[in-house]
């Protein structure tokens, strides 16, 4: 998973700059020629301002002459009676000697310090507080990260704040209590249809890994499909369903069928697989056309036994289409509806959907099925390849099971509703 890392090194040059600080005392220095007697300025004794010259330690700190500097420094800190600016003053400019030299402790202590202070602007107090937090979880202290990150937030209003906490929260360990947030979230996300970003579901899901919690990282899964399709969220959720307990192995064709339709290609095993189950359940027109479209893009290599499977695929599809029209007659005479179900679904796979969806509706109506709504199901997502979304979702949320027939419904209607089609993607532009 991505980790966090917050501004730190470049975000303090930039905020502070390596001569900004000596301008400071410069500043003071000019102040306290110029104080009026009316309105007393805080400002750096003249013996302590010729250690603190700019003029001095700005040309010392480019050369990265950081003893030289805290040498002046610890001169400047030892006078007795120091104002609180006084000593605020040699601390910032402590701040820009350890942020020169990469000492973290003494560069956090200085950060804290000037904080504190409360001589800081908004932007200012807002930049090194982000920066404090960064340099906080560097040394793994994760209470005092998400102390300053939120700080952080309430003085710059960014709305990624509540994401860096989760974040961090993640880092430390709190798997449950960052599953438990995040499944809220996508809980409420999916009612309101408000997409969470992958970023978060990865989290949610990488969380569930780690408390080997199957079936969160499954919903976690879906979240991904349902606003970030990718043909790797697409087929690990597929496969996943596959793996649960309960799954019922007749939905073998009917999870490939919607892989195939839901990715932009399909590994070589699953080719094969859908053209021969198809080849066993006598659908053999989709059989042909699944395993010619593996052999065209490339996936599946024409050895012997692909060489056999596809001879037999051409020659029984190819009788199939010869006898369709008896086959039709054949099927409404028959006492139950499987026959119109079964030639309803080799008609959607040859593209006539409106022929195919009604043999399908008729037997139904018919009656007499072994799975009535596994029949249900098929009628569904011949609806959806069919490209009508409304009638889909109608039949699709209405079948059950929890033998993988309600996920595959559910997967289903994820596909109709997808924002865009899947791709391969790249995990590393993440949105």
């Amino acid at each position: 998973m991505t980790q966090h890392r917050f501004a730190r090194i470049g975000l303090l040059l930039a905020a502070i700059g390596l001569g900004a600080v000596p301008a400071l005392v410069q500043t003071a220095h000019a102040q306290d020629k110029q104080a009026a007697a009316s309105a007393p300025q805080e400002t750096v004794r003249k013996d302590m301002v010729k250690l603190l010259d700019g003029k001095v330690l700005g040309p010392l700190l480019e050369a990265k002459k950081y003893e030289e500097v805290n040498a002046l420094l610890d001169q400047a800190d030892a006078m007795p009676n120091k104002t609180p600016y006084e000593q605020y003053i040699i601390n910032r400019m402590r701040l820009a000697s350890a942020l020169g030299m990469g000492n973290k402790p003494k560069l956090i202590e200085m950060l804290e310090y000037v904080l504190a202070s409360g001589r800081l602007e908004k932007t200012e107090q807002s930049k090194f507080t982000q920066a404090l937090a960064g340099y906080y979880q560097e040394q793994k202290n994760y209470p005092k990260t998400i102390e300053n990150l939120q700080k952080y937030g309430e003085l710059s209003g960014d709305p990624k704040v509540a994401r860096q906490i989760m974040a961090i929260r993640f880092e430390s360990g709190d798997y449950k209590g960052v599953q438990a947030d995040l499944l809220k979230k996508l809980n409420d996300s999916v009612k309101a249809n408000q997409p969470m970003t992958r970023e978060e579901l990865h989290m949610l899901a990488d969380a569930s890994h780690r408390l080997k919690d199957k079936a969160t990282y499954l919903t976690a899964l879906e979240g991904l499909v349902r606003w970030h399709p990718r043909d790797r969220y697409w087929s690990d959720m597929l496969y996943r369903t596959r793996g649960k307990e309960n799954y019922s192995t007749r939905f073998s064709a009917d999870i490939i069928r919607l892989q195939k339709v839901a990715t932009t290609k399909m590994e070589e095993q699953d080719y094969v697989e859908l053209a021969e189950v198809d080849q066993l359940e006598g659908q053999f027109i989709e059989g042909k056309a699944v395993l010619d479209a593996g052999i065209a893009n490339g996936a599946v290599t024409q050895n012997a036994k692909i060489k056999k499977l596809k001879s037999e695929l051409d020659k029984q599809a190819a009788d199939d289409m010869k006898n369709i029209a008896s086959t039709e007659s054949s099927a409404r005479k028959a006492k139950n509806g499987t026959g119109m179900v079964n030639l309803g679904y080799a008609f959607v796979t040859m593209g006539q959907y409106d022929k195919g969806i009604q043999l399908i509706q008729d037997g139904i109506a018919k009656g007499g099925l072994k799975n009535a709504d596994d029949a249900k199901l098929r009628l569904g997502y011949s609806y959806a390849m069919a490209g009508k979304k409304d009638e889909a979702i109608k039949i699709l949320e209405t079948v059950q099971g929890a033998d993988g027939r309600a996920d595959l419904a559910r997967y289903w209607i994820l596909w109709v509703n997808r924002p865009y089609p899947a791709t391969v993607g790249d995990d590393e532009k993440q949105g």
